[in-house]
């Protein structure tokens, strides 16, 4: 479950306004294994992810590398993109931006500058995967969303972005490939995304 968190300000007020959850953001000394966004007005604290995401998000970034829209880099490296206009913070698990996005000295990057996201669905995280992000994301214009939802393990592509979330979708299991449309226009092989198989020898 994510750890919902008001930060106190001086005077034992929590923060309000959008701006005032960055700063506190700023601020904040997020425990060792978690990271923090902002979600529908509050800062949201969730678990890293388990160890084979990052299996599964090496394996998005060198099927996608080769598609990608024109100064613009990809990366699962941890970074925070705002969206003022939806006032919301994310720190998506892939993204793909421009790089000049990236000449900055400050912590928050412009999230005007994606052309896609990508998550990895946790059980702490998967409910806002599925229905907060996938509504700010296509509010916020970000072009393509790609959700992985690990616990169903299946591919949902999103696009078309709008007033109200993404016009369009569509959704594989994990195993076949997946279109992503404009401005990559690929299909994404999605096999290799599946969990280990446990030891259940001990």
């Amino acid at each position: 479950m994510s750890l919902m968190l008001e930060r106190p300000t001086t005077d034992g007020t929590a923060p309000s306004g959008f701006e005032a959850l960055c700063a506190a953001l700023d601020e904040l000394d997020v425990p060792d294994g978690f990271k923090a966004e902002v979600i529908r007005g509050n800062i949201v604290m969730s678990p890293w992810s388990k160890g084979f995401y990052a299996r599964v998000m090496d394996l998005v970034c060198d099927r996608l590398r080769d598609h990608l829209p024109v100064r613009h880099v990809i990366s699962a490296m941890p970074f925070l993109y705002v969206f003022p206009s939806v006032e919301r913070a994310f720190g998506p698990d892939i993204h793909v931006a421009d790089a000049r996005s990236r000449e900055t000295t400050g912590t928050r990057l412009d999230g005007e500058a994606l052309s896609l996201v990508a998550e990895l669905s946790s059980p702490s995280t998967r409910e806002d995967d599925l229905t907060d992000k996938v509504e700010s994301y296509g509010r916020a214009g970000v072009p393509v969303y790609l959700l992985l939802d690990m616990q169903e393990q299946s591919a949902i592509v999103h696009w078309t972005p709008t007033a109200k979330g993404y016009a369009s979708h569509l959704a594989v299991p994990f195993g076949e490939k997946l279109w992503i449309p404009a401005p990559f226009d690929c299909a994404l092989d999605t096999s290799g995304f599946e969990p280990p198989v446990e030891d259940k020898r001990g």
